[in-house]
């Protein structure tokens, strides 16, 4: 089934593809025969009614600094393509939306991974919030009375933005921290958006637990363990992933989000989970897939593209 492929994405030549699941995925659409086009989020555009694309084809290979090659500069009608690959990393702020509206307007019929609709409702730190019960004591507001408060209740915590992503601007503020009342002045300041407030987990010193589910279904895992002196685990920061098993716990929690990742048309997601606790469900971007090959486990996007195959294949 040779498809169509077209990839929205950060700019190519900046990824790190020893860890980069976008990059996974090219390579295993390539050696599948799908044909690949890449534009940036910025050349999407809607024309008279038309999604079209300023973008170019393009050949990957999985060599350091020359990885990628472009060709035949063109603009494209995504209608008349069988794959959309929604994959710049967030913000998600208004441009991101922006573009699932746009997205939104050729899909289904016009394959879109993940489904822009369901990644527009469901970002990683609110959709989360639908599993209150999964997850550690959890606050999201602006008000720093409130913010002041759960300290007092819960002593040790971490603030982080709502819309963010790889670890970016995560602090802990401990009970004899005095620097709180700045740090959500800080926040006040660079946006006007509310900002998750949680319960501190001492597990995390043990690693924060990337779990990936294709089509609902748990494919594998890596924990990544923060460096010494740092709150943060991301591998954005200097998080070191150590191979993982799924705990009985890890399996309760999939089964909880499963039916409704593919009910949602979320093929491809990533979840994060601290000791018994569900922290983040990742729609956008989610990464970790090289890193669950590397150490032996499945060839995560070689499952993507079957779930994709299988989706198209179905009509």
């Amino acid at each position: 089934m040779g498809l169509k492929i077209a990839c929205q994405m950060d700019p190519i030549d900046k990824i790190d593809i020893r860890g980069d699941s976008t990059f996974a995925m090219l390579l295993e659409a390539q050696h599948r025969g799908h044909e690949l086009f890449y534009y940036l989020p910025d050349h999407l555009t809607l024309d008279e009614g038309r999604v079209i694309a300023r973008g170019a084809t393009l050949r990957v290979e999985d060599k350091i600094n020359d990885h990628y090659k472009l060709s035949n500069p063109r603009t494209v009608d995504l209608s008349t393509w069988d794959v959309v690959l929604l994959r710049q990393d967030p913000p998600f702020d208004m441009n991101y939306i922006t573009t699932t509206h746009l997205l939104e307007r050729i899909h289904p019929k016009t394959l879109v991974v993940n489904d822009p609709g369901s990644v527009r409702n469901a970002p990683e730190k609110v959709w989360v919030l639908d599993f209150l019960d999964l997850m550690p004591p959890t606050m999201v507001t602006r008000n720093a009375e409130d913010v002041r408060e759960f300290r007092a209740r819960y002593k040790d915590i971490i603030i982080k933005p709502l819309y963010g992503n790889g670890g970016a601007a995560v602090f802990r503020v401990r009970e004899d921290d005095s620097n709180l009342n700045a740090l959500i002045e800080m926040f006040h300041i660079v946006s006007r958006e509310a900002f998750m407030v949680q319960q501190y987990r001492p597990e995390v010193r043990q690693g924060d637990k990337r779990i990936i589910l294709i089509d609902g279904e748990p494919a594998g895992a890596i924990n990544r363990v923060p460096a010494d002196g740092e709150t943060r685990s991301n591998m954005h920061v200097g998080g070191t992933p150590k191979p993982t098993e799924l705990t009985p716990r890890d399996k309760e929690i999939c089964a909880r989000l499963g039916p409704e990742l593919k009910r949602r048309g979320l093929i491809f997601t990533g979840i994060d989970v601290i000791g018994p606790y569900l922290t983040e469900i990742n729609v956008t971007s989610p990464t970790g897939i090289r890193q669950v090959k590397a150490f032996g486990g499945e060839d995560i996007a070689a499952l993507i593209w079957d779930a994709i195959e299988r989706r198209k294949r179905a009509g």
